[in-house]
């Protein structure tokens, strides 16, 4: 049985090792566009590879599937799980090296121009046949990494339906001037984004002001619905709204700036400075502000500076990872259109797709 791989990222490698370890006779070939495999990986976790959370479905699984490989990992205390090395390219090198040990054939600089329904790919560095065809092509999101989006095409070819595609887990752009003036401040803050004056989702987190917009962790995980309101042909207006003090009530909020006149023991002299003129010296609106304040958002930085892309292959199309329309066909990781927040998550259920699509090939 000859099973090839599209795409040598998470999804990639983990399912191409997971084939030949249940099964050695399987003949494994990956696929990759980029000159070299895990290219994404190593940007991940800030350099430091994000494997997985111990809060995420089927962790104990991927972490199992690591162990396997020899890969000792380190947990802090929001359960983020990294390399102990706290070194992507450990686990690059990891996956790497248990390709070679198993005899799997990456062919890197090889770009699929077509897939036909029986497996017959065509490619810049030849034409290859497969009984099984797993695509693991990623999305759309940074695209110098290597998910330019062409494993979509490859899957509508094959009679597959996309979901509306937007950028996930992005900054977002605001053409209001005071993060700007904040720009590389923080705030922990609770933050909403509201459409047209209706709160969609809230969070509390950590905001980065920027001379773009917003940043931070918080930010990334509302900008899905940030994303998608401005891929539609009429978006609606968006705002985030943050409330600056969330420990503290409007009266208790009131009855401190009827003692000190300022927030500047709360929020620093900057972000007072800023509220304080907004309020215009009237301390109701200053509490008004603090807890209700509003910034225009204009949209996202895009799918280049996107972690993950929001949307993907329709999963009702799926047994799991397996095709319903294409006997032999699978998909894993990204492609699909399933996402998470940040903290690991949307990786580990990259390795969890590889490990379980190996499993239902084998399986058969």
């Amino acid at each position: 049985m000859t099973t090839i791989i599209i795409g040598a990222g998470a999804s990639g490698l983990a399912c191409a090792i997971r084939l030949k370890q249940n099964n050695p006779k399987v003949r494994v070939t990956i696929l990759e566009r980029m000159s070299q495999p895990g290219k994404k990986i190593l940007a991940t976790g800030n350099g430091r590879c994000n494997l997985s959370n111990t809060n995420a479905k089927h962790c104990d699984e991927v972490i199992d599937f690591f162990k396997s490989l020899g890969l000792i990992t380190r947990t802090d205390r929001e359960g983020r799980i990294y390399p102990y090395s706290n070194q992507a390219s450990t686990v690059v090198d990891i996956l790497t090296d248990k390709c070679r040990e198993l005899e799997i054939e990456i062919i890197t600089d090889c770009t699929v121009k077509s897939i036909t329904k029986d497996f017959q790919i065509t490619t810049t560095q030849g034409t290859f046949h497969a009984d099984n065809v797993v695509l693991a092509a990623g999305g759309m999101a940074q695209k110098n990494l290597g998910s330019d989006g062409s494993g979509y095409e490859l899957m509508k070819s094959l009679g597959h339906s996309i979901t509306l595609l937007s950028p996930a887990l992005v900054q977002l752009t605001s053409s209001s001037k005071y993060p700007k003036k904040l720009k590389g401040s923080r705030v922990k803050c609770n933050m909403s984004i509201q459409l047209d004056g209706e709160t969609i989702k809230s969070e509390y987190g950590e905001v980065l002001f920027t001379d773009y917009g917003l940043s931070g962790i918080v930010t990334m995980n509302l900008s899905d619905i940030v994303s998608r309101n401005f891929a539609q042909k009429a978006p609606q207006k968006c705002h985030a709204v943050l409330d600056l003090i969330p420990d503290m009530d409007e009266d208790d909020l009131l009855n401190y700036l009827d003692e000190f006149q300022n927030l500047n023991g709360i929020l620093g002299n900057e972000l007072s400075s800023i509220i304080e003129k907004q309020a215009d010296g009237d301390i109701n609106k200053a509490v008004k502000f603090a807890k209700n304040w509003k910034l225009i958002i204009t949209g996202t930085k895009g799918f280049d500076f996107a972690q993950i892309t929001s949307g993907g292959v329709r999963l009702n199309e799926f047994d799991e990872f397996q095709s319903k329309i294409v006997k032999g066909l699978y998909a894993c990781g990204e492609i699909l259109d399933k996402q998470f927040m940040c903290g690991g998550y949307n990786l580990n259920f990259a390795w969890y797709s590889g490990i379980r699509t190996a499993d239902q090939i084998t399986s058969i």
